[in-house]
């Protein structure tokens, strides 16, 4: 794992994005395509709107969709497939998106979009860190060895904090229970993995990430750790308990 550190979150936004579109833009010059996993949250917001003013060629880039509510209408504004389509498929043109949309049923939508993200692999995950280290939505202690792409999740309690904390819902008991995310093993699977993480919100799971002593599914991020080729952005705040041997160590 490396960890590049930035001032603000708007500098991380715009290195984390320029790391994104190098990596697609090396995937189509090699193999005429890329495939992309993109994370959502306040956190993405700032790379999300770097990214798409990148030059890459979006109509050779497919991109799937990581996690998403159950049972949550489409037009909610905490619903991940409209802020997907607001903040990144509406802006570029996209050779095919594919959103975890669970309103045609958690099973159908599993089989669907398991066989669509089995067809080739994928060239570049973004993914996030949550604010209990959580890995998509596989909340502490996660399941690393379930095999499949997707699975049904309970959402802990300090997620559905994060949730409400970040307003997406007007009170804690209006968050989800239950969540569509994909598996932590088939997210190490992604051939190159950008992490953006910035804010003060961050700085413990981006503390506890970076210096447990061993993988831990109670810290499921700690997982890429493992991962061959892994970035982690960083901005001040969310880098602002971590001591100048762990920079080193990872910077």
């Amino acid at each position: 794992m490396k960890v590049i550190l930035s001032n603000t979150a708007k500098e991380l936004g715009c290195k984390a994005a320029s790391k994104i579109a190098a990596l697609l833009n090396d995937a189509i010059a090699r193999q005429g395509s890329a495939r992309m996993i993109l994370s959502t949250g306040a956190s993405q917001f700032t790379t999300l709107e770097a990214l798409v003013q990148e030059d890459v060629d979006w109509s050779k880039v497919e991109m799937f969709h990581l996690d998403e509510y159950v049972d949550l209408p489409a037009g909610h504004p905490a619903s991940f497939v409209k802020y997907l389509k607001e903040r990144f498929v509406s802006k570029v043109n996209l050779k095919a998106a594919h959103f975890v949309d669970t309103s045609i049923g958690v099973d159908a939508i599993v089989e669907k979009i398991s066989a669509e993200l089995n067809e080739a692999p994928i060239d570049v995950g973004v993914i996030g860190i949550g604010e209990n280290a959580h890995i998509a939505f596989n909340d502490p202690p996660a399941d690393f060895g379930c095999t499949a792409c997707y699975k049904l999740v309970q959402l802990d309690d300090a997620c559905r904090r994060q949730q409400f904390g970040e307003g997406w819902f007007p009170s804690f008991d209006d968050v989800p229970t239950e969540a569509l995310s994909m598996t932590v093993s088939r997210i190490m699977q992604c051939q190159h993995i950008v992490s953006a993480v910035p804010y003060s919100v961050k700085a413990k799971a981006v503390h506890d990430v970076l210096t447990a002593p061993e993988i831990t599914n109670m810290v499921p991020s700690t997982i890429m750790r493992m991962h061959p080729d892994v970035t982690l952005f960083l901005d001040a705040d969310s880098a602002a308990m971590l001591d100048e041997s762990t920079k080193k160590k990872f910077c």
